[in-house]
This record gives C-alpha cells, sequence and structure tokens, in this order.
C-alpha cells in the first residue's frame, strides 16, 4: 500500500507541478495534518534525478504555499476571537489546551516564535492561531512565516536530495524508508521536546490583548 501511494503521489507531481506543491503546503500549515516531510523531498528527488522541478521552485513554492496556510489560520483566529476559537475550536481538530499551549509558547517567544515555529512540529500549524488573537503584526508575521518556511523547505530539499541517493531505496527496496522515517523522527521529537514541549506545558497563558491594553501591532 505504502508503494502505491508514493507511485500515486510522484505521478500527480509530474503533472500538478508547482501549484499541487503549494497547494498541499498550504493544507499542512492549516489544521489539516498532511507532513510537510510528505509533501517536499518526493519533489526534491524529482528534481535531483529528472530535472522534473528546480530546488529553488520548489522552496518557492512550498514557502508560499505555507504562508498561505498560515495566513488563512491567522486571519480565522484573528476574527473569531479567542473566545470562538476555545468555543467551537475543538470541532476542526484544535481543542482549548491546544490554544492555550500555543499561546504560552508564543507568549514566552513573541514574533520570532512564527519564525522558529515553521522548523517544529505540532506548533507550526498552530502558531497561527495565538498571533491571530494578539494581533500581531500582520506584515511580520508573514515575513517571519515565509523565511522560516522557505529555510524548512530548503532542509527538506536537502533530505529529498540525500534520499534519492540511496540507491537501494530508490530500487523499490521499501524498507529502506524505516531508516529515513527513525532518523526524522528522533531529530524533530528531540526539537519538539527541547524548543516546544517544555514550555507549552508552563500552564495557561493570560487572555492576550484585554480591554485598554495594547496588542503586539501597536
Amino acid at each position: 500500500m505504502l508503494k502505491d501511494l508514493i507511485t500515486w503521489y510522484v505521478g500527480s507531481l509530474e503533472s500538478g507541478g508547482y501549484p499541487l506543491i503549494a497547494l498541499l503546503m498550504a493544507i499542512e500549515s492549516s489544521i489539516v495534518p498532511l507532513p510537510s516531510e510528505f509533501v517536499i523531498p518526493p519533489a526534491a528527488v524529482l528534481a535531483h534525478q529528472k530535472g522534473t522541478f528546480s530546488m529553488v521552485g520548489i522552496v518557492i513554492a512550498g514557502a508560499l504555499g505555507s504562508w498561505l496556510g498560515a495566513t488563512v489560520m491567522y486571519w480565522a483566529a484573528r476574527l473569531a476571537g479567542r473566545p470562538l476559537v476555545l468555543k467551537y475550536g475543538r470541532y476542526v481538530l484544535i481543542p482549548p489546551e491546544k490554544v492555550e499551549a500555543a499561546e504560552v509558547w508564543a507568549k514566552r517567544f513573541g514574533p520570532v516564535g512564527v519564525f522558529f515555529s515553521r522548523l517544529l512540529p505540532v506548533v507550526r500549524h498552530l502558531i497561527g492561531i495565538p498571533a491571530g488573537i494578539v494581533r500581531m503584526n500582520y506584515g511580520k508575521y508573514s515575513l517571519y512565516t515565509l523565511v522560516g518556511s522557505a529555510l524548512w523547505c530548503a532542509v527538506l530539499c536537502w533530505v529529498g536530495v540525500m534520499a534519492g541517493k540511496d540507491e537501494q531505496l530508490m530500487q523499490g527496496q521499501l524498507h529502506r524508508i524505516t531508516l529515513w522515517v527513525v532518523g526524522a523522527t528522533v531529530v524533530l521529537g528531540l526539537m519538539y521536546y527541547f524548543l516546544v514541549h517544555r514550555y507549552m506545558k508552563a500552564g495557561p497563558a493570560a487572555p492576550p490583548a484585554a480591554a485598554g491594553q495594547p496588542t503586539p501591532e501597536t
């Protein structure tokens, strides 16, 4: 089944091109748990082996797609407000505890946290919610999102090229994927623990943007 899924995705990439990469990365930056690790590396393999894409094009498409998805999350949270997000977020796979944990993390790291969030699991698709709730300056939010997303896509392109050089994997020995999955899981797991988990468990953040108080936008 895994081999069929990979075959289907690669075939879709060749026909869908950069718009498909951008679309999938936009989905990845929303509430849908679609791993970017599934989107970018196969495109990088095609770019390296067949010249179907350029690495720069993949990074640009991925970054723009991530920005688009992150923008939707930002404005949805900003227009809805904290009470509605906490009340109804659970119906779109964002329970209150996740929102509060993301608020804790965002409060600790501020606008720079938007940049680092693009490199980290879990918080990557949640950061737009607290940023929108506290009305973070949208220009800064967009800039940090684009730069962080471009860096992350570049890293994933490198991973794809390295995987493409694994001859046994490319010859269909898909059990070799285990080595790459284990390696990625260890690295991302450590990043998540040291940079996210410990801080998101620090307790609920104070309600942001209280009446009469300045917001990050001012």
